[in-house]
């Protein structure tokens, strides 16, 4: 599982560029969003009754309704409202490979994980790799404006993943997955349904791609990838598995390609192999007889 967990993860996630733009020509980002996190709260939310958990109280179900408004509400709202108001994909997914990064700092800081060098190289490594995969697609975008609303939301969403991914190992990681997977998506559909109301966006066309996307959504994005994602960073640490998410604009690149027909050129498989030998490098335990030093 320690094997197979973060390549199943980080498949599964690069699909949510795939399913945003299947997804959103029928209807609006926040309906399909919030529909998405209510039927994946009950789903876990009756998997945990018949489990026998019980719900978090206290500190500790303040610390999940936080996890999920940040990991659930604020990133997948404000980075899927920041495309819709006109930030190109390539952008929004270079903003997000700083995510890792910024994990790594607030780690260190506030969970004090030591990161050895050979991580930190790892992780520049990865970022240059991501850099030279969205370059031919930044070149090409190079013309929009990007609105200064737009770009505010996109920040916002990197930093609220990137705090959710720390409470998730911090004190949010003594509760069973279930029922606190539960808590967490009814909390980011609060969110999102809010956003709904308040952005008057009820577009909704019952066609098959839209119920596809949504079921995939709820199944493979949430309940099993956000499912993995928790159980990552509980056992692994949010450094390290932050570092899979440089290999997620690379495999949406290629999965376009497949998908949509969307060109790749040879600079952006380069840079496909460079994300992924920094993120191997970034995720390396140290070497038996190495310094008693705590791992990324």
């Amino acid at each position: 599982m320690q094997l197979l967990a973060p390549i199943i993860f980080v498949l599964i996630w690069s699909t949510g560029f795939i399913v945003a733009r299947a997804t959103t020509p029928y209807a609006s980002a926040e309906l399909v969003l919030t529909a998405r996190l209510v039927l994946t709260a009950l789903l876990l939310g009756v998997a945990a009754l018949l489990a026998g958990q019980r719900l978090p109280r206290g500190r500790a179900l303040a610390l999940h309704l936080a996890a999920g408004s940040l990991l659930n509400g604020v990133y997948l709202g404000a980075s899927w409202w920041a495309i819709a108001a006109g930030m190109p994909a390539g952008v929004m997914a270079l903003l997000g490979s700083l995510q890792p990064l910024i994990v790594a700092l607030g780690s260190f800081v506030l969970l004090s994980e030591r990161l050895r060098p050979r991580a930190w190289l790892g992780l520049a490594i990865g970022l240059a790799g991501v850099m030279l995969v969205l370059y031919p697609l930044l070149g090409r975008s190079s013309a929009q404006p990007i609105a200064p609303l737009a770009l505010a939301a996109a920040i916002g969403a990197i930093l609220a993943m990137a705090g959710g991914t720390m409470i998730q190992r911090g004190g949010a990681a003594r509760d069973p997955m279930l029922v606190a997977g539960a808590v967490q998506h009814m909390a980011g559909a609060l969110l999102c349904g809010a956003a709904a109301l308040l952005l008057g966006e009820h577009r909704w066309a019952n066609v098959l791609p839209l119920w596809l996307g949504l079921g995939w959504s709820v199944f493979g994005l949430s309940v099993v990838g956000v499912s993995l994602l928790v159980w990552m960073t509980r056992a692994q640490g949010a450094t390290r598995v932050s570092a899979l998410l440089l290999l997620v604009p690379p495999l949406a690149a290629i999965e376009a390609w497949l998908l949509f027909g969307e060109q790749l050129v040879s600079l952006q498989l380069l840079g496909f192999a460079a994300a992924l030998g920094g993120v191997i490098l970034a995720r390396s335990r140290p070497t038996a007889g190495s310094p008693n030093e705590a791992t990324v």
